[in-house]
């Protein structure tokens, strides 16, 4: 997976509460066993109509979204099923962090491992962010890993918490596994000295 280390973008405005992970990648998308493609069927249910044309009226078919790479939703994004094709699809379709007040734990966890930065703030930020997509939907945030900070176009700086292991593996563009196959030459002089 690529290395997170900063983030410029423009953000997307899902103000919705509670979007489980069936809202962002629908059952019967489950089938397959790699990422491949499942961008493009991200929150299916709500980017398309009944006769599969793009629906004009959600936010990621419309010309300002295009290219976002942060998604800006609300409370207790991610809930619902473990299905790890959630995170895979809004990867894939091309985003590198979800801004919200709050993260159901599993979703939380998979999107870690896959390269996508749950960034959590408080009421008052996410709504200053709402307010922002509103009134001017051009302009962009940036995500500093290193510092945990987000920074708005005005300056100010928010603070997110991340713990230090995701962090290290944030940035250095690995998952657990990748981790630990980095102290491979320290395992087996381990095992030597046995």
């Amino acid at each position: 997976m690529a290395s997170f280390t900063t983030l410029t973008s423009r953000q997307v405005a899902l103000p919705i509460n509670d979007i489980d992970t069936d809202q962002i990648i629908p059952a019967q998308f489950l089938k397959v066993t790699d990422k491949n493609g499942l961008g493009q069927v991200v929150f299916h249910s709500w980017r398309f109509l009944e006769d599969g044309s793009p629906n004009p009226d959600f936010v990621l078919n419309q010309p300002v979204s295009q290219g976002a790479q942060i998604l800006l939703a609300g409370d207790n994004f991610g809930c619902g099923s473990s299905r790890e094709h959630a995170p895979w699809a809004l990867t894939g379709f091309g985003f590198r962090a979800v801004i919200s007040t709050s993260f159901a734990d599993i979703f939380r966890n998979n999107a870690l491992k896959n390269g996508l930065l749950p960034v959590v703030v408080d009421a008052p930020t996410h709504q200053m962010l709402f307010d922002l997509a509103e009134e001017a939907p051009q302009a962009t945030l940036s995500i500093d890993l290193p510092s945990q900070t987000l920074t708005l176009p005005g300056g100010q700086t928010v603070s997110f918490p991340i713990d230090g292991f995701n962090k290290a593996c944030l940035l250095n563009g690995t998952d657990e596994i990748g981790y630990v196959m980095g102290f491979e030459q320290d395992i087996l002089a381990f095992e030597k000295g046995r």
